[in-house]
């Protein structure tokens, strides 16, 4: 009878837990703590996650307006506000982290008639006083639809709940991420990855992606999966797909298949192109590890984990189903992938063994990807 009674109030004891936790993590006026490690996700039908990472929990949820889709988005500098482009591809919503409200609001059509999207491309400056997005125009006419030229559309973050463009400039098509440098310039991923002056609307190409000049290489295959998103390092890190050809007859039978990464280093301008190993399967998403460089992780079908300087694949484990991203915390010592479905799964980054597992209320992530920061 005692054991009975026991296992009752244990019961009811993990019950009242877990509510205490849910009501917590559905509390959108929360803030968020000074030093404290967070990770951003957000997911169908149109909710915005915050994970405190040193529980691995959810922390809180806010819920977005306007319809869901994409959910790509950046974090301001003072990790205060995020910018999402959702609502169908065709808006930009700034949240406010610590309460859940939204305090910026811009449509990407800028006339009547007009339907405007952008693919997974929003960026905010370093100082943190504009948001950018490359915007695809078409007009809706009577008879007929009018493809317009791809434009550069940028806000001023205190635009308001209306905000309207402070400029705009023609950008190439195909821009599928960007994201801001120090010295203010825009980094854009499209057929190449181009830098551009915001206040004149320059452009040129600072690395070659599809127009690349490798001898004895393929053309490579990039993979932007969701959008750009910040990292620890600093950097602009897009990964490719290539094949090397042993001559000049350029026979695949002998051509050795290999992962590589296009990097621009945020703070001072610096690119390189370089292949970090030998390609075994696809990944959607590969990073860096903030605590050595060196080493590489990517995702997909399984887990990978990569020695970039030897230039092989150190470890791969099998997953619970496919995830199209990841980021890694600050310390190095935890892999966070994600995507595809509704949880976000913990790995040890050094075995690669799985630690846990948060799951977030609603429904799947889409190719969404993920924000760490401290706040």
């Amino acid at each position: 009878m005692k054991l009975q009674t026991i296992g009752t109030l244990a019961t009811a004891f993990a019950g009242l837990a877990l509510a205490a936790s849910v009501q917590a993590a559905n509390d959108s006026a929360v803030a968020l703590k000074a030093g404290h490690e967070y990770l951003v996700a957000v997911n169908y039908p149109g909710n915005l996650n915050v994970v405190d990472m040193g529980t691995d929990t959810l922390y809180k949820q806010c819920k977005l307006p306007g319809a869901f889709g994409p959910g790509s988005f950046q974090i301001s500098p003072d990790r205060k506000i995020a910018y999402i482009l959702t609502d169908h591809f065709g808006a930009l919503y700034g949240i406010e982290l610590d309460t859940c409200k939204t305090t910026f609001h811009a449509k990407l059509a800028l006339q009547p008639g007009e339907r405007a999207r952008a693919i997974y491309s929003v960026a905010v400056s370093q100082d943190g006083k504009e948001v950018y997005s490359a915007v695809n125009p078409t007009l809706l006419l009577n008879d007929r639809y009018k493809v317009e030229d791809s434009r550069l559309q940028v806000y001023a973050t205190d635009g308001g709940m209306d905000a309207k463009p402070v400029r705009t400039f023609p950008v190439p098509r195909q821009i599928s991420g960007m994201i801001a440098a120090d010295d203010g310039s825009l980094y854009m991923v499209g057929p190449d990855i181009y830098r551009m002056d915001v206040k004149s609307g320059k452009y040129d190409v600072a690395i070659p992606s599809r127009n690349w000049q490798r001898p004895l290489y393929s053309p490579p295959a990039l993979v932007t999966a969701g959008g750009v998103y910040q990292n620890y390092l600093h950097k602009l890190e897009i990964h490719y797909n290539t094949a090397k050809f042993k001559d000049e007859k350029r026979n695949l039978a002998e051509a050795k298949f290999l992962y590589g990464s296009f990097t621009v280093d945020l703070a001072t301008g610096k690119t390189s192109t370089e292949d970090f190993g030998p390609l075994t399967e696809v990944y959607s998403s590969t990073m860096r590890s903030p605590k050595n460089p060196d080493l590489m992780y990517g995702v997909f079908n399984r887990l990978a984990k990569f020695d970039a300087r030897e230039k092989k694949l150190l470890n791969a484990v099998d997953i619970d189903h496919t995830y199209y991203t990841l980021s890694l915390n600050k310390a190095g010592s935890k892999v966070y992938i994600a995507g595809g479905y509704n949880d976000i799964a913990v790995y040890d980054a050094d075995s690669l063994k799985r630690t846990g597992q948060v799951h977030l209320p609603g429904g799947d992530m889409g190719l969404s990807g993920l924000q760490v920061f401290i706040r």
